[in-house]
């Protein structure tokens, strides 16, 4: 069965394929809402389906938002590993779609370039997460799109930025592990490279391990990936080998997860024997057994708030927002972590 053109949709409707155009794209100065509403009512009854690709040309927008998902860690399906990913994409496609803006998901491998898809696919802008060479976002300027990164301590003003304070969010979850009287604390994290987000988690344990005067020791510092596999590595090697640590900050919830499995799959107990905090309160924390403690961010609302900032930037009213903006964070207290004393 042929699929209906404008062509199809004029002569049903005894008017030109212009006026069809004009009536698609709400002209009210070239049509009147009669006929609007009269060539509404044979497309819906003929089926017609416009072409987007087409009005993209012709208008120089194709509604098309790129999401960039780092895939810089050894486990490669991020967007299928880690809750976080889909909860943040949620929160962009929930408001783009309100604007009539559809998304493009892709994840890029280090060395790549994003650049020809980008062209290709006519993005009318793009929204990033992470860090990427610096050959990465100067491609991006070359195409002069609007971008908002998200989770970047990049220092460009060409780009809008939404984030947490990072190192403050590891200072927290450190610094309540002190007050319930722990000392000897350890970090599981994922790789710690310069201005990252994990980098600056790190330097928050570091601040609040020296602001109580404890030693900082290395040796407490289990760093890989951000994963359920190394949570779980981490946790058999702090069962076995370092029986006096007694709390232990995750710098994300699914690394958390692997640690707490580890642990008891060792014999420990948490909290009794060990507690545990995490990072992110993804929405399997509160449904994990025991329920993890953990810093909250807002992960559904930062990618709202992103999509919501770009789209200002592609309307032409970007000017007026600021180049950073800083989201809230708080403790979520449940049962993973214990007081000693």
């Amino acid at each position: 069965m042929k699929k209906p053109t404008i062509k199809d949709v004029a002569k049903a409707a005894g008017v030109s394929t212009a006026t069809v155009s004009y009536a698609l794209n709400g002209r009210t100065d070239k049509v009147s809402n009669e006929t609007i509403e009269r060539i509404k009512q044979i497309i819906e009854t003929i089926n017609y389906i416009p072409d987007f690709s087409a009005r993209s040309l012709v208008k120089n927008q194709s509604k098309l938002i790129g999401i960039v998902i780092p895939q810089t860690e050894s486990h490669k399906q991020l967007i299928l590993e880690n809750p976080f990913y889909s909860e943040i994409i949620s929160g962009i496609e929930g408001k783009l779609r309100e604007h009539g803006y559809h998304l493009l998901l892709s994840g890029v491998n280090q060395g790549e370039s994003y650049l020809n898809l980008s062209v290709q696919r006519n993005l009318d802008g793009a929204i990033m997460m992470g860090i990427y060479p610096e050959q990465f976002y100067d491609g991006f300027k070359k195409i002069k799109i609007p971008i908002v990164l998200i989770d970047s301590y990049i220092n460009d003003s060409y780009f809008k930025r939404i984030g947490i304070d990072d190192e403050y969010g590891g200072y927290l979850a450190t610094k309540h592990l002190i007050d319930k009287g722990h000392s000897n604390i350890g970090l599981i994290t994922g790789a710690i490279r310069k201005d990252g987000v994990v980098e600056k988690r790190f330097l928050g344990y570091k601040r609040a391990i020296r602001e109580a005067n404890f030693f900082y020791n290395p040796d407490y510092v289990f760093e890989d990936s951000m994963s359920y596999e190394h949570g779980m590595a981490a946790g058999k090697l702090i069962a076995s080998k370092h029986p006096e640590i007694t709390a232990v900050f995750a710098t994300g919830d699914m690394v958390a997860f692997g640690a707490i499995r580890s642990l008891i799959n060792e014999g420990k107990r948490v909290p009794e024997d060990i507690s545990v905090i995490g990072f992110d309160d993804i929405s399997m924390s509160k449904m994990f057994i025991p329920p993890l403690t953990t810093i909250r961010q807002s992960i559904t609302e930062k990618g709202a708030v992103a999509a919501e900032l770009l789209i200002h930037m592609i309307q032409g009213n970007g000017e007026q927002e600021a180049n950073e903006v800083v989201l809230p964070l708080t403790i979520v207290e449940r049962a993973t972590v214990k007081a000693l004393g």
